[in-house]
């Protein structure tokens, strides 16, 4: 008789079963609660609740409960933060496509609920699946720049957040005292990759025999990569049972060597991920991250850049000399500067680092221009700058108007830059000026700045 997927003899894979389920489990369960919790935190560093331009979930309601003053102590704060977030979701992708292969079979099991937990139980799992693969599929294609979903990536991959943390909680609840109980009473099991020459493996056999019927004559033993996996005699059956095959075929690698093959493949990609964080030698591994490789350009502005000013449709006609002006607007007043005013005004220098949402950060680069907060004092603010409204000359995407708190205006590291490393910035670092600030997402890091508004947001 043919097999169908919602038949257990249909999935024969001796590497199935609870103890394999369960290592692959308690890992992501660990692993997706600090992708969670840092994902949260850059969701905080954008300031959704301080202006409608940065807001770009504007119906969150009490999902943003938890938001707060993103702090600009210390410097490097996003800069880890979104470098963990990205690094590990990159690398726990194997570890997802492993546990899901383990579980495959019980996404066929009929009937589709034997009781109201089971029901839950599936339910959840349906969810957690689905989530996984869209939250990770649009991580992945966005820092890859190649998100082709339509509507907002932050939209999208914000409220998926919380769908799949749902399902996540609830499957959590109902199966970690399972995974624990797995992981505590199923021995470790016994290498099968090394078998003696013309012979499969060579197990012993086991001291419990299985209630199910070898594939051969009599009762079929279980080698100890298998023990626990199944009950022993008279024991009832477990809801687990299911992902062990009752014709397995022979096992060509033990489940400690495909444990290995699964880690081996998150270092890997680890590995090749981790260097966009860095600069020097180490940029260079960061073969599968946004901008790995070698440095865009060389000289004083041979840093990361995510956007060119050419993409963003700046022209030198317009960032020129003679035609830019910076518009300075607040309480007391509207001021014009040029850049040769801008200069005039007591310049101060701050070393601080470019940390992007896709998981990129340069280090340190010596930024000189003038503190925002004596931006707002030539409008009224001489004491306790408010927060700002920055617009840039871009024309095209996201982040063209932004806010800033003021706990960042006032941070004296905080600039209008208008030189890095020693010379004038480059267009696509944002000349004529452009804002710097410690410890906030790249994109609030306005650049070709044209306006700042002080005041209400």
């Amino acid at each position: 008789m043919p097999r169908s997927p919602s038949s257990p003899a249909f999935w024969r894979s001796p590497l199935r079963g609870p103890w394999f389920t369960s290592v692959l489990g308690v890992v992501l369960l660990v692993g997706i609660t600090v992708l969670f919790v840092t994902g949260l935190l850059s969701y905080a560093a954008y300031n959704p609740n301080l202006s409608a331009v940065n807001d770009k979930t504007p119906d969150k309601g009490i999902l943003g409960f938890y938001l707060f003053s993103w702090p600009t102590r210390p410097v490097w704060l996003y800069r880890l933060t979104q470098g963990v977030h990205v690094t590990l979701g990159v690398g726990l992708i194997p570890v997802l496509l492993a546990k899901l292969w383990s579980v495959v079979p019980k996404l066929f099991a009929l009937p589709p609920a034997r009781s109201l937990a089971h029901a839950l139980e599936r339910l959840s799992l349906l969810l957690l699946v689905g989530g996984a693969l869209f939250e990770f599929t649009t991580g992945v294609l966005n820092i890859q720049l190649d998100y082709v979903f339509p509507g907002s990536f932050y939209t999208l991959h914000f409220y998926g957040a919380w769908v799949f943390m749902a399902a996540f909680v609830t499957h959590a609840v109902l199966r970690v005292p399972t995974a624990l109980r797995n992981l505590r009473h199923i021995r470790r099991p016994s290498p099968l990759s090394s078998p003696e020459p013309g012979r499969l493996s060579s197990p012993e056999p086991s001291p419990r025999p299985s209630p199910r019927p070898g594939p051969g004559p009599g009762p079929a033993s279980v080698s100890p990569d298998r023990a626990g996996d199944r009950p022993g005699a008279g024991e009832p059956a477990r809801p687990e049972d299911e992902l062990v095959s009752p014709d397995p075929l022979p096992p060509t690698v033990s489940r400690r060597g495909a444990l290995g093959f699964v880690g081996g493949g998150s270092v890997l990609l680890v590995a090749t991920t981790a260097g966009h964080s860095f600069d020097g030698p180490l940029r260079d591994t960061a073969l599968l991250a946004p901008h790995g490789g070698a440095e865009p350009g060389s000289g004083p502005g041979g840093f990361q850049i995510n956007k060119t000013a050419a993409s963003r449709g700046i022209t030198a006609t317009e960032t020129s000399e003679e035609a830019w002006r910076l518009v300075v607007t607040g309480k007391g007043g509207t001021v014009r500067l040029s850049r040769a005013e801008l200069q005039e005004l007591p310049l101060r220098s701050a070393a601080l680092p470019i940390a992007c949402v896709e998981g990129w950060s340069t280090s340190d680069q010596w930024w000189r221009g003038v503190r925002l907060r004596d931006l707002a004092g030539l409008v009224g603010y001489e004491k306790d700058a408010p927060g700002v409204l920055v617009e840039s000359l871009q024309r095209h995407g996201a982040f063209r108007v932004a806010a800033l708190r003021d706990n960042q205006v006032r941070d004296p590291r905080s600039l209008l830059a208008l030189f890095v490393n020693g010379e004038d910035l480059t267009p696509d670092h944002g000349y004529p000026a452009r804002v710097i600030v410690p410890a906030a997402p790249g994109v609030l890091n306005t650049k070709w700045v044209a306006r700042m508004t002080f005041g209400d947001l």
